[in-house]
């Protein structure tokens, strides 16, 4: 294998790695700030509420795309394993 090659498989490693957990982040983001935003109006501090429902948040996101993301892991996998004949000459 070239270093191109692998240079190549890492990048895109990278960009899918990327790729998949962009939702989750974005969906606990989001949800932080809206908890903290009502315990800032409410003038409740409890640190416990904001970590339970981002738990709960991500956990629906990643329930909810877990097919999108099996289907994508499952395919960069695959094309590498089609591809390893070839980057090992």
């Amino acid at each position: 294998m070239s270093p191109e090659d692998a240079v190549y498989r890492i990048s895109e490693a990278m960009i899918l790695v990327m790729m998949l957990s962009l939702p989750p982040i974005i969906v606990a983001s989001l949800v932080g700030l809206a908890v903290s935003l009502l315990q800032a109006l409410t003038q409740m501090q409890e640190q416990t509420i904001q970590f339970g429902v981002k738990l709960i948040a991500v956990a629906l996101t990643l329930f909810m795309m877990s097919s999108f993301l099996g289907s994508e892991t499952i395919g960069f996998t695959q094309a590498l394993f089609d591809d390893f004949p070839t980057l090992v000459r």
